[in-house]
């Protein structure tokens, strides 16, 4: 048996029983281009054990987090489910978002002055967009554009600002009910950085933080395809790069490299006050031989890593990318490795579903989901920055993406949106093209900067762009705008249960959000036809009260269902008429 291989999956256990014996101080204020050994001690200690440095003695609570503000404006949680299901989250890629300074590139800065477009603070205004969680892409620096090749993971990128500009970024967003979780890459550092640099150079100390083999080049290939994985070093030696030659694979065999994450995620959670992490290719960080995709090794590392994360902030949260079908994501959050994953399966079909105008691909990714995960604890979304842009995929149907988007923000679970769904952003690889300056009028340089932007707009981008869609009531935009204020203000919303509602009818996905507060029907017509023809089934097993019916997005007249003994109802019409691309929520019991 290889010791190794059995230490691993206990190996944060054992970290966590041990103290810290490091100083966050020396590592944050470090701008070195040399790589720097890990401070010492272990990093996985839990907070109540930690040895405070800078104090000497114990502390019995969590630490503080350097001055940035605890988030006010939300509630930890509705019903007994964590705050993130009360969260709608948005994708930022900072270099496309808002440029401050002029250069042309997106910065902190100018995402602090646009936080009021993506929610003001205040419940009762509606020219907001109403999100309540942000995602950013990697704020580290990186010799890439996309910053998912990093060169140091104690500061931030010098084209997007400060860690100070940071902090402001967390305290500002916490005044306005908004929680940050930032890109953490860590399956893979950039070829660039110190560490892989004295990693080449034969550094005993940095040597085994890579894969590196001696010999005969290893033939292997990513489960995606393309070509080999085992790059050469420029010796007799290659080494282990899943994504790219550039982004060579941490060796987390070495558990000095497990300390070091540690240490950073520390650093991040105490002294920058992020709200928790997005691990990038989380389904790829333990190899175990030729197996590189969801081991147990990385599922058990993962669950280390959320423990520790836990110990410093009980409230912070760590989701996942594992891009794979539903029930290989489901082991992720059933084994407490991550709190969320970003639902794939659901993604896929709902894109289709909004492309071709039926409700079936919906109903299967739905019950997939409800079949597999614990409680709501998965993350919905219709398109990110790896994917093509929806309005670009559905032949660039403003309609057609409503509806993809009417379905996501009444649905279950935890949704993310990409940056620019909301004023129908257009775009197709290669990746840069779908990864756009967002356009906020329809000027030459699209309100974006002052000077000429890093990437050209959209072609449409005069007619999508935030000021010109803020204006038509039925815009895309103020669509978002609704159903995420309707989702704010509902329970069943935020944390209902999904129950199948069967429909006769093809484009028409019928299903019920219940909670232990109230209970709504969701209807959403993905055709382009009216539905006249139609009946609805519940075969029961919800309380659903007296059934009194009140349509909530649009004030529509609807009848209530005749409810029996079971609970269900048969044969039920609401509406004499189902509009086109419309969606309706009925609540029933309030």
């Amino acid at each position: 048996m290889n010791l190794t291989h059995a230490f691993r999956p206990l190996a944060w256990t054992m970290l966590l029983l041990l103290l810290v014996a490091c100083s966050l101080g020396q590592q944050s204020g470090d701008d070195s281009t040399e790589p720097q050994p890990t401070a010492g001690g272990t990093p996985f200690a839990t907070a109540e054990a930690w040895e405070n440095p800078l104090e000497g003695e114990a502390s019995t609570t969590v630490a503080p987090r350097a001055g940035v503000s605890p988030i006010t404006q939300m509630p930890s949680g509705t019903n007994g489910y964590p705050w993130w299901n009360d969260t709608v989250w948005y994708e930022v890629f900072v270099r496309s978002f808002y440029d401050s300074n002029g250069d042309g590139i997106g910065d902190l800065p100018g995402l602090i002055e646009k936080l009021d477009y993506l929610n003001d603070g205040d419940p009762t205004t509606t020219n907001d967009l109403g999100i309540t969680g942000i995602w950013l892409m990697p704020i580290f620096p990186s010799p890439s554009y996309h910053g998912y090749d990093v060169t140091d993971y104690y500061d931030i990128n010098p084209e997007y600002g400060t860690k100070e500009d940071f902090k402001r970024l967390m305290d500002e967003a916490h005044k306005r009910g908004i929680r940050v979780i930032i890109d953490y890459v860590i399956n893979h550092t950039s070829s660039q950085h110190p560490w892989f640099q004295a990693a080449l150079a034969g550094d005993p100390q940095y040597v085994d933080w890579y894969r590196f083999v001696e010999g005969e080049q290893p033939t292997q290939f990513a489960p995606w395809g393309g070509g080999n994985v085992w790059h050469p070093a420029g010796d007799d030696r290659y080494y282990y790069g899943l994504y790219w030659s550039e982004m060579p694979d941490l060796n987390y065999e070495n558990t000095a490299v497990t300390e070091e994450i540690g240490n950073i995620t520390r650093f991040w959670l105490e002294e920058m006050g992020v709200d928790g992490f997005r691990v990038d290719g989380a389904a790829h960080i333990v190899e175990e031989g030729r197996a590189v995709k969801n081991t147990p090794q990385t599922i058990e590392w993962l669950k280390g890593l959320r423990a520790f994360m836990k110990s410093i902030n009980p409230e912070s949260v760590l989701v996942g990318e594992v891009w794979y079908g539903t029930d290989e994501v489901a082991p992720y959050i059933e084994g407490e490795a991550l709190d969320l994953a970003f639902e794939f399966t659901m993604a896929n079909n709902l894109v289709e579903a909004a492309k071709n105008g039926t409700a079936g691909p919906l109903q299967v990714a739905y019950g997939l989901a409800a079949h597999y995960y614990p409680s709501l604890q998965y993350a919905p979304f219709i398109t990110n920055h790896d994917i093509d842009r929806l309005f670009s995929t559905v032949g660039r149907s403003e309609e057609k993406a409503k509806m993809a988007g009417s379905v996501l923000l009444t649905g279950p679970g935890s949704p993310f949106l990409y940056y620019g769904e909301e004023i129908a952003m257009s775009g197709s690889k290669p990746d840069e093209d779908i990864r756009l300056p967002f356009p906020w009028t329809g000027a030459s340089n699209g309100g974006f900067t002052t000077g000429t932007p890093w990437r050209g707009f959209p072609a449409d981008y005069e007619q999508y762009n935030v000021a010109t869609l803020s204006v038509p009531p039925d815009s895309i935009l103020n669509r978002y705008r609704a159903l995420i204020q309707l989702r704010n203000q509902n329970e069943a919303l935020r944390v209902g249960e999904y129950a199948k509602v069967e429909s006769d009818v093809q484009p028409l996905f019928a299903f019920l959000r219940y909670s232990k507060n109230q209970t709504v029907l969701v209807l959403h017509n993905m055709g382009a036809e009216p539905i006249t023809d139609y009946a609805l089934y519940f075969d029961g097993g919800i309380d659903l009260g007296n059934a009194q019916a009140v349509e909530l997005l649009w004030g529509a007249e609807v009848s209530a269902p005749q409810i029996d003994a079971d609970h269900a109802f048969n044969a039920y019409r609401p509406l004499d008429v189902i509009e086109p691309y419309r969606s309706y929520v009925i609540q029933l019991r309030p």
